[in-house]
Formats: structure tokens, sequence, C-alpha cells
């Protein structure tokens, strides 16, 4: 798939105008976005990334990160922030654009206490702690939970298809480690090198090469300012001459909380489907239908909730902020239960988006403008089949979801462009997602008619606002994440210091 003339247009088009919005109108990428999700943190998809791995030697494997439970305190004891033991989390790719999964890895996960003990006058007693001495290698005596996962492929239907357990390539156990979130400087002098104990090669069944998977808690890479945004959108109107330092405020909300996710590394020629080098894919979780609540739950053997009946998917995440600011309130719960070969029920919200209208209503007087091209083919192309010459599949069904050409050679850290595609960019967002695209403020120019300006879905008078560098001055870009697996960074710990070597 040729994209030559698109990047042509881009790096032609620039990014000059004479208005930004000012830093604080933005949105989290998924976290708490519908009303049932925020009653199970531990199952809320956060963010979700789809890229040609970026590290070197790695470019022949497509790098997916799924996030989940978000808006997480460092500080969070003593039971921190394990992923949910009855829940099941999905990663599913689509590689003939039916908008149905040809492949999902499925991540099941095991909380096993282990009840440590300390005598206290003579007696053998429970302690109420995560350890109870230093941590430094994988499931260590001092520990009082082990967190473990199971990771299974299957190919077709989710459900109904064939299954297979993906293995360690060292050991071939099926049963992996995650590590303990990260408590504090005290009892984990060194996470980045603990954490690391925790990354797997893996053979993954029916490919002829190895893949990487790391589970774990990682700093959270999402940048953006909530409260002023949620109280009404609460700024003040856009500037009206160019502010360069205006992406750059500094008014990240979430720059000290921390996120946990499922970090898998496939071989590029696992995923694709003859000689389309395009795929799609989106990250789920799901409940069993039926929850029993113990009156009177007893030790670990004696849970406080017994599990049962089929699957119900709860979760869904594609493309970044969708559910977010796109999906009307009443439908967000249905939306994280459908599937993207349904999407037709919500075509309306991309068709005829809310959003660009708000904004005119409360920034007209500044000059800002909704696009009048109606239906937005201009979104439809973005958010539901990619752009030809870019990321759309040979065929293609309309349907949410994050499409990567696999045929675009990634872009090494500290070369990649933070605003993707319409910075020049054709290794980034919409084409996948790395941790450095800054989707807040591209979703932004794009929401508001900059695919326009681009002769790309519609003409640059739909778009009277167009031109305009929206922004939400809280800056994301490649330089705060690492070169390589699992890259996002280590996370915050819960305390940043030992007090005994001061």
């Amino acid at each position: 798939m040729h994209c030559k003339p698109l990047a042509i247009t881009l790096a032609a088009a620039g990014l000059s105008s004479l208005v930004l919005l000012p830093a604080d109108l933005a949105l989290a990428s998924s976290h708490r976005e519908a009303p049932f999700i925020t009653r199970f943190p531990k199952v809320d998809g956060t963010d979700f990334y789809m890229f040609r791995s970026y590290e070197q030697g790695h470019a022949d494997s497509v790098t997916f990160i799924a996030n989940f439970s978000p808006l997480q305190d460092a500080y969070g004891g003593p039971n921190y922030f394990s992923l949910d033991p009855d829940a099941l989390y999905e990663i599913h790719v689509d590689n003939d654009g039916d908008a149905k999964e040809d492949l999902s890895f499925q991540f099941r996960f095991q909380n096993t206490q282990k009840d440590l003990k300390v005598p206290v006058g003579g007696t053998q007693v429970s302690v109420p702690l995560m350890n109870i001495g230093g941590i430094t290698m994988v499931n260590p005596d001092v520990l009082n939970v082990r967190e473990t996962y199971t990771v299974n492929v299957v190919r077709g239907d989710r459900r109904g298809g064939p299954r297979s357990a993906v293995k360690d390539a060292g050991s071939g156990a099926t049963t992996f480690d995650k590590p303990v979130d990260n408590i504090g400087n005290k009892s984990i002098p060194d996470y980045p090198a603990y954490a690391a104990k925790h990354r797997y090669a893996i053979n993954i069944p029916g490919c002829g090469a190895p893949g990487r998977v790391f589970v774990g808690q990682r700093r959270e890479g999402f940048g953006v300012n909530l409260g002023e945004t949620f109280d009404l959108v609460n700024i003040a109107a856009p500037a009206t001459a160019f502010d360069p330092g205006a992406e750059d405020k500094g008014l990240n909300t979430l720059s000290d909380k921390n996120i946990t996710s499922i970090v898998l590394e496939v071989p590029i020629a696992c995923l694709v489907k003859g000689n389309d080098p395009v795929i799609g894919a989106w990250s789920t979780a799901s409940l069993r239908q039926a929850r029993l609540l113990n009156p009177m739950p007893g030790d670990h053997n004696i849970p406080a909730s017994k599990e049962g009946g089929a699957w119900t998917q709860v979760s869904r995440l594609g493309m970044p902020l969708v559910n977010e600011v796109v999906i009307g309130l009443k439908d967000k719960d249905r939306f994280n239960s459908s599937k993207p070969k349904d999407d037709a029920q919500f075509a309306t919200y991309v068709t005829n988006p809310t959003l660009p209208a708000l904004l005119e209503i409360l920034f007209g007087s500044a000059g800002v403008k909704a696009p009048t091209n109606f239906p937005r083919s201009d979104l439809v192309t973005a958010f539901l089949t990619g752009v030809p010459g870019l990321n759309q599949p040979a065929k293609v069904t309309p349907s949410e979801m994050l499409r990567l050409n696999t045929g675009i050679a990634p872009v090494a850290k500290g070369a990649q462009k933070r605003l993707g595609v319409i910075g020049g960019d054709t290794a980034g967002f919409p084409n996948g997602r790395r941790p450095g695209d800054d989707v807040v403020d591209i979703e932004l120019r794009v929401a508001m008619g900059r695919l326009c300006t681009l002769n790309l879905g519609c003409k640059p008078a739909d778009a009277p606002a167009g031109a305009i560098d929206f922004t939400d001055g809280a800056l994301v870009n490649d330089s705060q994440f690492d070169a390589g697996f699992p890259y996002l960074r280590d996370p915050l710990p819960g305390s940043p210091f030992n007090a005994a070597a001061r």
C-alpha cells in the first residue's frame, strides 16, 4: 500500500495558525468514560496503543499496549491495583477489514494469597501488608500476594474459535508472573530491575518467530488537564494570536498517576492476512453475567463473591476519546458492550458530532466555528474506515477501531512527530497510535476540520476553523517514553525515598 502521496500532501500543508485554544480543553482518553464502568475500575480500559515496534531490532513486530485501572495513586496500599481474577482481558485483531476479530489474545489473572505471618507474643498472626521485607526477585517469600496470568490466542470468533496457550520461550511454562505495584523505594529499592525480570519472550502458536509480553504497573503516559474541562470547559476564550508556548503549559492532571499495562509484541507475519498490510485492533474486558455476594466471607479460600455465567463485555477501546467525547451519554454503556461489526448503530455520533458544535457555542466570539460538511465524511475516514492510501484496508466495513498499516516503517524515538499524520509523520496516529502521539491535540484539530484543510474527505471551505491549532496545553511527545519494550516508563513509587538511608 503506497503512502507517499499522502505524506507529501501533509508535509506541504504545514501547521501554521493564528489562533490557539487555551490549554485546558481536553478529556481523559477513556478514564471513567461510561456510567457502568465507574463501578468496576479494574476492568476500565483507559488507553489502547498499536504501533510498529520502534525498538532497534524489532521493526518486524507490532506492539499492543492495553491500559486498565485508571487514576492510580502510587501510595494506594495496602492492596494496590491488581487486575481482576474474575475478568477476561482481551486484545482483538481484524486482518481482513470485516470488523470481526480474526485473532484474540486473552489474558486471565490469578492472585494467590500466601497469608504471611509474624510471631506476636508466641502466636503466629497474619500480617495486613503486601510484603514483610525487601523485594528484588520474582515471587519472593516476603511478598504476601503472588499475581500470575495466562495468555491464550484464539483464532476466529473470540468465544467459539480454536484456542491455544502462549508459552514462555525459555521454560515452556504457560503461567507468567506479574510484578507487584511500586510499593516504595524501601520495599523495592530498584523497581526498574525488578520489573524487567517480568518481561518474557514468548512462543505464540502459529507464529514462526517469538514475541514478547509484559504485564505490570507503569507510569501513566496520557497527558490531560481534567478539572477545568469537566467544569463546563471553565477556561478563557482562545487567544487571537499564535502562542508558541500554548501546547506546553504543564497542565497535565495525570502526571502523578500510574496505570496497569498489558504489553504484547507480536511478529507482523502472524498478524496480517494475504497481501494487505493493514490490520485493525481494539481491546475489551468482560465479566461473568452473574455475581453472588457472600454475606460471610472468610479467609482467601472463602471468597467475598462467586462469579458465573457467560462472559459479558463491559469495556471496549479502540480509537482514543471516542466513548469519552463522541458517544452520547445515554449510549456510553451500550458502546462499551458492543462489537465493531455493529457500529452502524452509532454512526450519527460520527457523521453529526456534538463536540464541534459545543466548541462553537463556547468560543464562537473568538472565531471558533464548527465544520459545515454533513455527514462528516472526514471523521468517517479518520474513525471508521481508515484513510485511503494510508491505513484503509483493501476491503473495509465501517467500524471504530485503531488501524495500522504495517508496511510503513517505524520512526525511532527522538525523530517521531507528536502530531502524527497531520504533522507529516505517517507512522503515527491515526495510523495506529504510539505512546508519544499527542492524540488530544490531534483529535481536537481533526474534529474541527483539519482534514478538510488537507482536502481529505472534505474541502477547506467546509471547515472555517480547520486551521486553528487547538491544544489542551498538556504536551505529549516521544521524549516522555522509553526507546524499547515495554515503552511506558516505570511507575511512580508509593514512597520516593528510604527514610533509613537519609
